[in-house]
């Protein structure tokens, strides 16, 4: 496989004869391409709609040797193929029933997978067959220090406790208690040196940390990386040590501007010394994805990108740094985003808001725990989505008919008020929708993405995603949010801030056919792949004390969906 050096514009297309130009940064070359479908060379895709982003491969992984795993959920399975064998047959390991993981890692041939939880799944049927089954198998890996910190360095975690934002004495947000905790311990089963133990330690500034690497068990530091941005540090994660004791680590830099935001890969000599940087080509027009970077044990960085139609396999370009402060080049904006207009429409009543109120609606949504009835259930066969292999009920309901499930389901177009949707649920009505290219209908009930946060906010309308802008006003620190503020995509995709974890990131609350299985739930992601793929940091003006008797929303272009979405109203 080729090396990719600075400066030299990527031009490896493997899945087909024709060499085409990376649309990424010079020299980052697209090692495979996988088209939309359900081949051994596609991968599935739901295509975006209002207020739904692109649906596609969540994660990659570096294997041992040269290959990578992909996990392709929507198509139920992980494929795997060789970067250095362009004509390669793709091989497919399908995922157990029920099962819809957002993240993956692989060691020692065993893959490991999260969906709120680790699963440990082995490969069943012959070993050279190019579609196998996966087992989900007992093992105390799952609960090891070392495969937790190998899901958490891109968000893959469980959330804080209600206690780290709700004081249960006073029942009021706790702000110091956010500020709370050093970063935790990372422990990384590295390729090159075996199992180490990495404590980052923040500089007084915000913008650097040193990164202690020790050896698992022995006395002294193996190492001691020195990490400086321009701007302020994000999250800051130990990925793996190589063949040759380069040492690598994902960081992000965010200005406190918020526009801007930048991620890479620092690389570093055995003997500590920064060699420079792989700077990730996170953009606008590249989807929100779980693992979107991986290191192969040869030292290679991988990079994941979720376009429209098709998902391409990077290999992404090194440069050379002598500076100690690292100053990465963040993409420009995508010219195609959508936009809107303010005008006239609808006026919207707002009620007395406080954060304390905001957050106890959205853990509400979340943890509200419900019977789930024949009638809520719907009957078997499902009735199917356009496209590939979904059906309308949202898959963390599938299996559980007559069980006590938990979460209000996500459902496309549809909005209210958490009682109003419990006592729907009640009188028969179906539990969620998650046919997002399909029309809305009138027979089902849940939230969708903005329908969640316009209730979390006490709103008497549902304002969708392009309306949001009308009614906030964006943060120009991204550093400034608050629980009950919300990060904000127009057209795309709405999550409700509920605090920084300990190793800064963001912790939100959404509503999602996918990161959430099919329901409302609280996730975790590193900041700048947030802020640099498109969403904004709002803060309604009700949570800021701005006087809000009525609120107008913006007069939008109505496409066919859209139309359709208000008539069910």
């Amino acid at each position: 496989m080729t090396r990719f050096k600075s400066g030299i514009l990527g031009v490896l297309l493997v899945t087909s004869a024709v060499l085409v130009p990376s649309l990424a940064f010079a020299g980052d070359a697209v090692l495979r391409r996988f088209n939309s479908g359900a081949g051994a060379d596609a991968v599935g895709m739901v295509d975006a709609s209002e207020d739904t982003e692109v649906a596609g491969p969540q994660a990659i992984y570096a294997g041992e040797g040269n290959e990578v795993f992909l996990l392709d959920q929507v198509n139920a399975r992980v494929l795997s193929f060789d970067t250095r064998r362009p004509d390669a047959q793709t091989r497919a390991f399908r995922l157990p029933e029920a099962l819809e993981p957002t993240d993956l890692v692989v060691k020692k041939g065993e893959i490991f997978v999260w969906d709120g939880s680790v699963h440990a799944l082995r490969p069943t049927g012959a070993d050279d067959a190019p579609t196998r089954g996966l087992a989900e198998y007992q093992t105390r890996g799952v609960d090891d220090p070392f495969m937790v910190s190998a899901f958490s360095q891109m968000g893959s975690q469980r959330p804080g406790e209600e206690s780290d934002l709700l004081n249960e004495n006073t029942r009021s947000l706790s702000q110091q208690q956010q500020q709370r905790g050093a970063p935790p311990k990372q422990y990384v089963n590295s390729r090159g040196r075996g199992p180490v133990v990495v404590n980052v330690v923040p500089d007084a500034d915000k913008a650097g940390a040193i990164v202690e690497v020790q050896a698992q068990g022995q006395a002294g530091a193996l190492a001691k990386l020195q990490i400086r941005v321009r701007d302020r540090l994000g999250a800051l994660e130990f990925l793996d040590i190589d063949r040759q004791g380069r040492m690598f680590v994902l960081g992000e830099n965010i200005p406190l501007a918020g526009e801007g935001a930048s991620a890479f890969v620092a690389r570093f000599a055995a003997g500590g010394k920064l060699e420079g940087v792989y700077e990730l080509p996170l953009s606008q027009s590249v989807a929100l994805s779980r693992r979107y970077v991986t290191v192969s044990d040869t030292g290679d960085v991988y990079f994941l990108r979720t376009r429209q139609a098709s998902v391409d396999v990077l290999g992404v370009g090194f440069r050379p740094l002598r500076a100690k402060v690292i100053d990465t080049r963040p993409q420009p904006a995508a010219s195609d985003l959508p936009g809107w207009k303010t005008g006239k429409g609808p006026i919207a009543a707002t009620l007395p808001l406080s954060r304390q109120r905001v957050i106890e609606t959205a853990f509400a949504f979340e943890g509200v725990r419900w019977q789930l009835s024949q009638a809520a259930y719907g009957g078997d066969p499902d009735s199917a989505c356009a496209g590939f292999n979904r059906i309308r009920r949202p898959s963390y309901l599938h299996g559980k008919l007559g069980q006590e499930v938990r979460g209000i389901p996500y459902c496309w177009g549809c909005h209210g008020a958490l009682g109003k949707i419990r006592d729907k649920i009640n009188r028969g009505m179906l539990a969620g929708n998650v046919c997002t290219r399909n029309a809305p209908r009138t027979d089902v009930v849940g939230v969708d993405c903005s329908a969640f946060v316009s209730a979390a906010w006490g709103l008497a309308t549902h304002f969708t995603t392009m309306a949001i802008p009308a009614i906030t006003h964006r943060l120009e620190n991204p550093w400034d949010l608050q629980p009950g503020d919300a990060l904000n995509k127009p057209g795309s995709h709405v999550m409700l801030f509920m605090r920084f974890t300990p190793d800064r990131k963001v912790e939100v609350m959404e509503a999602s056919p996918g990161a959430c299985n099919g329901r409302v739930c609280r996730n975790v992601y590193p900041l700048a792949s947030v802020l640099a793929r498109g969403y904004a940091p709002v803060r309604y003006r009700a949570l800021a004390n701005e006087a809000v008797a009525k609120v107008v929303l913006p007069e939008q272009q109505q496409p066919n969906a859209r139309a359709q979405k208000r008539q069910t109203r």
